[in-house]
């Protein structure tokens, strides 16, 4: 889904007769120091999982637009786009891949296999490694038994660190918060976690009340993602109060999903003016989603990513 894309369609008429914003300045995005990596981070990055929605030229220009701004962490994964989106990052990043975070992600399950997809995601990415390489989407109890059993997938991880081949490791995970806490006691030399975190998420199943606080005691990145409930918070919240939420929260980064550089040059500004909400304000924003008297989604029915509940 477009982020925004439905509510700049229905203003689309209105525009040419509103001020625009100015362009944000570049390289005034703040950093946090991710984890115990050492590494400074832009507050936000750019997501590589919405190239499928626009033409391959475009997403390279965007690829462009958000190093020049400032950004310097690229989320990316081995499936995004049928694996054309690292294509996209190939096609751009080499030029200043020196000065950037640059990530990826295997949804493979043993070794072997994601050995070969990240040999893959380097020769797309015109790279010799990645800064991250993570676990994808380790959302039902197979999926960890897989990855932690011998000639598991995180026998992979491992090597490839030692090897060179990435800086950290990490996971992600969306369903259950639950399975990240067991991943994160199964292997304690994690660098990193990217959960969701957004708004709505402490209704039901949260990952901000579970896995945040447990990512926080163990010292590792935090990032999060889902910031927009893929799009559909936008019916009740805006931008600037997602983003300020999220950001609110000990994370050190979250990746975004722009496909337009108004989007892109919107998220910026918001990064570059961002100042912590008060715990009244977050209570308040919570409260909103929660509510069933406001017109806004919001458990199972909003984040049809998580497990559902007996």
């Amino acid at each position: 889904m477009r982020r925004r894309a439905f509510f700049g369609a229905i203003f689309a008429g209105l525009g040419s007769a509103a001020p625009q914003p100015p362009k944000p300045q570049a390289g005034l995005i703040p950093t946090r120091t991710l984890g115990k990596t050492g590494v400074q981070l832009t507050l936000i990055g750019m997501g590589g999982a919405r190239f499928h929605l626009l033409p391959f030229d475009e997403g390279k220009a965007l690829v462009r637009r958000a190093y020049e701004l400032g950004i310097n962490y690229f989320d990316m994964a081995r499936s995004y786009f049928n694996g054309r989106a690292e294509e996209v990052y190939g096609a751009v990043i080499p030029a200043f891949r020196q000065q950037v975070f640059l990530t990826t992600k295997t949804g493979k399950r043993t070794r072997q296999e994601a050995e070969a997809e990240l040999d893959l995601s380097l020769k797309l990415m015109r790279t010799d490694y990645v800064d991250l390489w993570q676990l994808h989407g380790v959302n039902q109890q197979d999926d960890l038994a897989r990855i932690l059993a011998p000639g598991g997938a995180l026998e992979a991880l491992v090597a490839a660190k030692k090897a060179g081949k990435c800086r950290f490791v990490g996971f992600t995970g969306h369903a259950d918060p639950h399975l990240n806490l067991e991943m994160l006691r199964s292997y304690p030399h994690f660098d990193t976690l990217l959960m969701p975190l957004h708004v709505a998420d402490t209704a039901y199943l949260s990952f901000e009340k579970l896995a945040l606080p447990a990512a926080v005691q163990a010292g590792i990145g935090r990032l999060g993602m889902k910031i927009f409930g893929n799009a559909f918070l936008l019916r009740a919240f805006s931008v600037r109060e997602c983003l300020s939420y999220t950001l609110t929260l000990p994370v050190h980064a979250v990746t975004l999903g722009f496909t337009t550089t108004g989007q892109l040059e919107d998220d910026v500004r918001i990064a570059q003016s961002f100042l912590p909400r008060p715990a009244a304000e977050m209570d308040a924003l919570r409260a909103r989603a929660a509510s069933d008297r406001f017109d806004v989604i919001h458990g199972p029915a909003l984040e049809y990513w998580k497990r559902k509940l007996p």
